[in-house]
């Protein structure tokens, strides 16, 4: 799957799920948006797993499983279930990972299960490579374009590494490397240990932020919580309650992705942003406060939805239909999802 592909299936509601397979990286980079550490909590129930993927296995008009965390090659047993049950069932499988598992021999067990995985998704940065040194990040390129899959390497826009992530792509896989590989710049998080590292983003008006697309793809995390975007802090515990449900089987799973597909503030905000609330009764605050990212606004929605359950209701009657599932709708995303493009 190449990253247009990828992106319009985010665009769409429904065709994407993001599977947070574990809080655990071994890697432990200073700009971690999410501060995952060697000791972070990762799957431990494979049986509520199993049944998880069953459901997405089954998901009508599910296109990506896009699975990150943490991560997700820190988890031999849950992320070989993953590919075992999501291999040939119709979704495409999306891997992110920081590379750390291809030293001078990428272990045969990730060797057999990029096979089954459409895209990789490498971060690539000058804090990957300081913890991981120039060769890892080749040997990773190598092995993952060797098995077949797809590669995007995402790197943080800074001054000179998309430069030098196009000549790392061109020496390791040759001229034609566009056919074989992506690039796809990103933005510094000031989250997780982030915050220490990157400044905040300055508070802007409401109408600065545009769709937050994030809000079409679902999060699934391992221990069965379900959130109806990507922000870790509500996948964690944080946030407005309305963000967050838990699925114990394959049934309560698709009733959880089944609301927040049929959300009306999720689909209003994924279509056409925050500011499209402000002249709604009870939501004339928004206008009044500056938010730092599109999710402080989002939570300032949610919380005035839940103390006012008549201008709730109103959300019903503004929100918008879903698009079809081959539209590619022409929209920026002012924040990119924290965790996968």
């Amino acid at each position: 799957m190449r990253l247009d592909q990828l992106l319009a299936a985010r665009r769409t509601p429904g065709a994407s799920v993001l599977l947070y397979l574990t809080d655990r990286c071994p890697v432990g980079c200073d700009h971690c948006s999410v501060s995952a550490r060697p000791d972070s909590p990762g799957p431990t129930d494979l049986g509520l797993l199993g049944r998880l993927l069953d459901a997405l296995a089954a998901r009508p008009g599910l296109r990506a499983v896009a699975v990150s965390g943490g991560e997700p090659f820190a988890e031999r047993r849950a992320l070989t279930l993953t590919a075992d049950r999501l291999h040939g069932t119709g979704p495409a499988l999306i891997a992110y990972t920081a590379g750390h598992w291809a030293g001078p021999r990428t272990p045969a067990w990730i060797t057999a299960l990029l096979g089954r995985i459409a895209t990789v998704v490498l971060g690539t940065d000058s804090h990957h490579l300081a913890r991981l040194g120039p060769q890892r990040l080749r040997r990773a390129v190598t092995a993952v374009a060797a098995a077949g899959c797809h590669l995007v390497l995402q790197v943080i826009d800074l001054p000179g590494r998309l430069d030098d992530a196009r000549t790392l792509l061109a020496e390791e896989l040759g001229p034609d490397w566009p056919a074989r590989a992506e690039l796809y710049p990103t933005r510094p998080l000031a989250t997780g240990r982030g915050a220490a590292l990157f400044p905040a983003p300055a508070p802007r008006p409401v109408a600065a932020f545009g769709p937050c697309l994030p809000a079409n793809a679902p999060t699934v995390r391992y221990d069965g919580t379900v959130t109806g975007c990507c922000n870790e802090d509500v996948i964690t515990g944080g946030g407005p309650a309305a963000l967050r449900r838990t699925a114990t089987d394959a049934a309560s799973l698709t009733a959880a992705l089944d609301h927040f597909g049929r959300d009306p503030l999720l689909r209003i905000l994924a279509t056409t942003g925050p500011a499209a609330l402000a002249p709604l009764p009870g939501f004339t605050g928004l206008t009044r406060t500056a938010h730092r990212t599109v999710c402080d606004a989002c939570w300032s929605a949610h919380h005035t939805a839940a103390a006012e359950p008549r201008t709730a209701a109103l959300l019903t009657l503004l929100t918008p239909a879903p698009p079809s599932p081959t539209s590619t709708p022409d929209v920026e995303e002012a924040d990119r999802c924290r965790s996968h493009p």
